[in-house]
C-alpha cells in the first residue's frame, strides 16, 4: 500500500549530482491585482537512489522525509524518457594547432 502524500510530475533539468537530480515545475498563476496570468517555475533537489532518472526525463515525485538540508522529494518511476544531445566534445589537438589552420 503505497503511503498518501503530494505528487507531482516534473522535468529533469539537472543530473550532475550523485543520487539527487533537479527538477523543475511549471505552474500558471493570475496575478492579483492585474489580472494577467504568468509562469511560475519552481525548481527541487529530488532524491534518486539508481541514477536512473537522467537530464530530459518527465518523472513522478512524491514528498518525502527530509533526506538531506534540500532534499524533500524522492523519484518514484520515470514516466518518459527525454531526448537530449551530448554536447560537442573538444578537439584531440592543442589550441595552437587548431588556430594556425
Amino acid at each position: 500500500m503505497e503511503k498518501k502524500g503530494k505528487s507531482r510530475l516534473a522535468l529533469v533539468v539537472s543530473d550532475k549530482m550523485e543520487q539527487t537530480v533537479v527538477v523543475a515545475i511549471d505552474n500558471r498563476k493570475r496575478h492579483r491585482i492585474y489580472k494577467k496570468t504568468y509562469k511560475h517555475t519552481t525548481r527541487y533537489k529530488v532524491h534518486n537512489a539508481n541514477n536512473e532518472a537522467k537530464m530530459g526525463d518527465t518523472v513522478r515525485i512524491v514528498e518525502t522525509r527530509p533526506l538531506s538540508r534540500e532534499k524533500r522529494w524522492r523519484v518514484v518511476e520515470v514516466v518518459t524518457k527525454g531526448r537530449v544531445t551530448e554536447p560537442p566534445t573538444v578537439l584531440d589537438e592543442p589550441l595552437e594547432e587548431r588556430t594556425e589552420k
